[in-house]
This record gives structure tokens, C-alpha cells and sequence, in this order.
């Protein structure tokens, strides 16, 4: 059983299933699913790098919701899931993970995100 004690996360995660939350795709709950199950004991529930095995681990997981990652595209991220770092404990997810669950779980990674760029100023009125 895992229960994870932070964020938003623990609403969403009971003995391990997840549940949609209202108005989330079937494609985003199913990244859930495979975060929740394959990703957070490394990452942690919030994507920091904090989960419960990340103490044991050199190099410490990366944290997903870093500026460093966010900057990053998708296809920059979908290589490190699909085919994972040597040397490290970040494997080649695309040897268990279909194309569409890999695509899942990076929509789903993307949304652990909270940083927003600042919205530009518009210029002050002519006269």
C-alpha cells in the first residue's frame, strides 16, 4: 500500500489507485497511474526529487519541477523517460511503457509544474 503524504497527490492517491480528478482526461489520469506507480518512489509525489528511495540514490533523482527541467521539450524529456540516464538509477522506461503511456506520463509530469511565466506589461496608453 503507498500513501503519500504531500500535495496533491494524497487527494488523488489511495492504496496506491488513482482517481480523476474532475474534468482530467483519461490520457492525464492514466500518466497519474504510472507516475504514481513507477516514477514518485524515485521522484517523490510533487516530482522534487524527494521521494522515500531518493536518500539511497547517487545521483539523487532529478527534480521535474525545477526550472533546469521545465525549460526543457518534450522530446528532451521523452528521451530521458524512454530511454533513461547510464550510470544512474533512471532506467529505460520505453522497455515497459507503450509509446502512449510514455506521452502520458510526460502530460502529467507537465502539469506537476507551477511556474508561469510572468505576463508581460502592456505598454502604457498613447496620448
Amino acid at each position: 500500500m503507498r500513501v503519500f503524504t504531500k500535495g496533491k497527490i494524497l487527494a488523488l492517491c489511495l492504496t496506491g489507485m488513482v482517481f480523476p480528478i474532475m474534468g482530467q482526461s483519461a490520457e492525464m489520469t492514466e500518466g497519474q497511474q504510472i507516475y504514481v506507480t513507477y516514477c514518485a518512489e524515485c521522484h517523490g509525489p510533487e516530482g522534487k526529487g524527494d521521494g522515500p528511495l531518493a536518500s539511497r540514490l547517487a545521483p539523487k533523482p532529478g527534480n521535474l519541477v525545477s526550472a533546469a527541467t521545465a525549460t526543457k521539450t518534450d522530446e528532451e524529456l521523452l528521451r530521458v523517460i524512454a530511454n533513461g540516464i547510464p550510470r544512474t538509477a533512471m532506467r529505460p522506461w520505453n522497455k515497459y511503457l507503450s509509446d502512449d503511456e510514455l506521452d502520458h506520463v510526460l502530460a502529467f509530469i507537465r502539469s506537476l509544474v507551477h511556474f508561469r511565466p510572468p505576463a508581460l506589461t502592456p505598454p502604457p496608453p498613447e496620448d
